[in-house]
């Protein structure tokens, strides 16, 4: 257990180490969250109402958390499809090292460079007029599932770029992944206007049960009408969701990654 965390310590250190390197790559977490955070603020929220006559960038915050959390996963992909192609992996085998420490070393750097998002986005979000209202312990809880959320989703974005090789091609499947579940979810408009088998797929989508125990963590408004059970218990879900994730794909990407290293 030592040597595992020896080397995850090592490789998150090398991952991060090269991002300092190269501080081009800050840039897709930096500006890109602040110009989101700006957009859906003040652009889209002079146009839109929140039943209740709540505050939209309040409104709003959860789901531009949740989606850059949820955006990670062409993050991760990208990344590990790029270490294949440069022979990267190939030299990680040779060396006595667990394969999971491999992959560990990869999800956790860019799980830190979301992270960074998050923080960047906070700020931003601060100084916009967001606020979390439920105290520290619930606004760091909040916090924490975003990152759940990150985390899997690096994962998932690790088995994907294993299993599809090419850099080019992961970033436009994590796109195609990433847009239904970003469009078809509560991240910035209100359910209630969509036909109801709509609402149906949004309600049980994964994506509104984040954004949905973001809101009741922070105490931000809401537009939570429905009987379904991932609106009444979003952060039981959220949670739930994540962790039966996680248990599936952490082990089909380690399959994947002796597979890759193999060829």
């Amino acid at each position: 257990m030592g040597e595992l965390a020896n080397d995850v310590a090592a490789l998150t250190g090398r991952h991060m180490r090269h991002i300092v390197r190269v501080p081009e790559k800050l840039i897709g977490v930096t500006i890109a969250p602040v110009v989101m955070v700006l957009i859906f603020g003040y652009l889209f929220g002079s146009a839109m109402t929140v039943p209740g006559d709540g505050n939209y960038r309040e409104y709003i915050m959860g789901g531009i958390f949740t989606m850059v959390m949820f955006s990670a996963v062409g993050t991760s992909a990208a990344g590990v499809a790029d270490d294949l192609k440069n022979g990267l992996v190939d030299r990680f085998r040779s060396l006595p090292m667990s394969r999971y420490a491999v992959l560990l070393g990869r999800t956790l750097s860019d799980l830190a460079m979301t992270a960074l998002s998050c923080v960047v986005m906070a700020v931003v979000g601060l100084l916009i007029g967001w606020r979390a209202h439920h105290g520290v312990a619930k606004t760091l809880a909040a916090f924490g599932l975003l990152l759940l959320l990150g985390f899997t989703m690096c994962w998932f974005g690790a088995l994907i770029g294993l299993v599809v090789r090419s850099p080019e091609a992961v970033n436009t499947i994590a796109q195609l992944m990433v847009m239904p579940f970003a469009l078809l979810s509560n991240s910035f408009v209100p359910l209630d206007g969509l036909p109801r088998w709509m609402q149906i797929l949004g309600e049980w989508n994964p994506i509104s049960a984040v954004v949905s125990g973001c809101r009741e963590l922070w105490g931000n408004p809401t537009t939570t009408v429905s009987d379904a059970l991932p609106a009444q218990h979003p952060v039981t879900t959220a949670l739930l969701t994540c962790g039966v994730l996680l248990a599936v794909v952490a082990p089909l990407a380690s399959r994947a990654y002796n597979r890759a290293a193999a060829r």
